[in-house]
């Protein structure tokens, strides 16, 4: 039977999204260490107690329910886990377990990622992703989250956005761990889908109806000058290595990317192909790309040629990007999770809007075939923004982040009404800002 165009499927999980950097607060790894090394946006900005999610999870799990959420999408955090290399913290362990159990007596589908962009302290400088112990590293890591998820039926993630992590920590070296190489950027690149395959087998060893796959950020491209043949060359090719690159090697079992005068790589994986069961989608933006003659040879920018304002974080709001990426994976034949989407909203006026929007994009691609299991929201509540700070508001709740209290914003409800009553309908026009 075609799907309604305007209605979700009732098997259709909707679920907000977190990782354990951003809310748990007082963690110590290498995203610590970055933060005290005033490397962030803001020098003095710290992560420090995060939103407090660690003390207040059973509350927030409580929110969640209250917007409708079937589904809720945390991260491991491997530095609680393994604070130095090879030995393991079984209360922390224990402590994980806890919270997932709790999580699905409270009526919501665990969704895990073993690894959302941090490490232990000692990963660096021990086991690096350019290094081939890193995989035997992850490993290690992994077989102990396999025995902690052991008949959960969580759905799990390997990684969160590894090609926003070579990117951000290889190539260009504004996060962690701060290299700038081609040639590391591509041996990293190469070990990183090692890991995933081998955390895969580690999981599904000790509970073989584990579900795996990775998150995978998503850009929309377009060039900057439409006339200009290297603007529309540098279009294909982050196309295809910043949004299939991983996808491809985890489907069909070779690696390969390919960064003109930066590098590249091709590397057959072993027991790679057919590595994922699902693909995650993370969307927020489209990105305009400019040929320049200098390494790394382009500039990107957020434009706004539609008219329809940046994003308070100066992103583009592009919903037919969304659209777009999501037909692009139907060539896979995998099924689908929106692991996360959102928007940078301090006014809290204009989310309820860009969810109609994308929530739209979301079902035509259903409607087309494309099976989509469930749409995870970035994010439940306000949290640390990576490089941004706290600056950054994507919240369906707001944070007083002195207090630590919540509130719900206008999106709160509109989220709740589309997740319960499972039809599309257009928000109402909110007439003053969130509180």
């Amino acid at each position: 039977m075609a799907l309604s165009p305007m209605r979700f499927p009732d098997s259709f999980l909707f679920g907000v999204a977190t990782s354990a950097h951003q809310v748990e607060g007082f963690n110590d790894n290498d995203w610590s260490e970055w933060e005290r090394a005033g490397k962030l946006k803001d020098p003095t900005a710290r992560s420090g107690r995060g939103v407090e999610h660690w003390t207040r999870f059973e509350s927030d799990y409580q929110l969640a329910r209250d917007v409708g959420a079937k589904a809720f999408r945390i991260s491991l955090e491997w530095s609680r886990i393994e604070p130095t290399r090879g030995t393991f913290d079984e209360q922390a362990v224990g402590n994980y377990r806890e919270r997932l159990l709790k999580m699905k007596e409270a009526g919501l589908h665990p969704v895990v990622t073993l690894h959302h962009f941090t490490h232990p302290r000692w990963f660096h400088g021990q086991t690096p992703w350019h290094s081939e112990e890193s995989v035997a590293a992850f490993t290690g890591y992994a077989r102990v989250c396999a025995r902690l998820l052991e008949g959960l039926g969580a759905t799990v993630l390997t990684f969160n956005e590894p090609m926003v992590l070579l990117l951000g920590g290889y190539l260009q070296g504004v996060m962690p761990p701060g290299i700038a190489d081609g040639t590391l950027t591509m041996r990293a690149a190469c070990n990183l889908a090692r890991a995933h395959v081998a955390a895969r087998a580690e999981l599904r060893g000790v509970d073989a109806s584990t579900r795996i796959g990775i998150a995978q950020n998503m850009l929309a491209f377009a060039p900057d000058r439409i006339w200009h043949p290297l603007d529309r060359a540098l279009t294909h090719l982050a196309g295809r290595n910043f949004n299939h690159a991983f996808l491809e090697a985890l489907v069909e079992g070779e690696l390969r990317l390919f960064m003109p005068g930066l590098g590249s790589a091709r590397q057959p994986l072993k027991d790679g192909r057919g590595s994922l069961d699902f693909i995650g989608i993370n969307y927020y933006t489209r990105a305009h790309l400019k040929f320049v003659p200098k390494a790394p040879f382009l500039e990107f920018q957020y434009r706004d040629p539609l008219r329809r304002g940046l994003t308070d974080i100066g992103w583009e709001e592009y919903p037919e990007g969304f659209g777009q990426l999501l037909a692009q994976l139907k060539r896979y034949r995998l099924p689908v999770w929106v692991t996360e989407n959102g928007l940078d909203d301090r006014e809290g006026r204009r989310r309820p809007g860009y969810l109609y929007r994308h929530w739209e994009q979301l079902l035509h691609s259903m409607a087309a075939g494309l099976d989509v299991r469930g749409y995870l929201h970035w994010a439940l509540m306000d949290n640390f923004e990576w490089l941004e700070g706290y600056g950054p508001r994507f919240g369906l709740y707001r944070v007083d982040f002195e207090t630590m209290e919540r509130f719900p914003t206008p999106s709160s409800a509109y989220f709740r009404s589309i997740a319960v009553g499972r039809r599309l309908l257009a928000p109402p026009v909110q007439p003053s800002a969130a509180r």
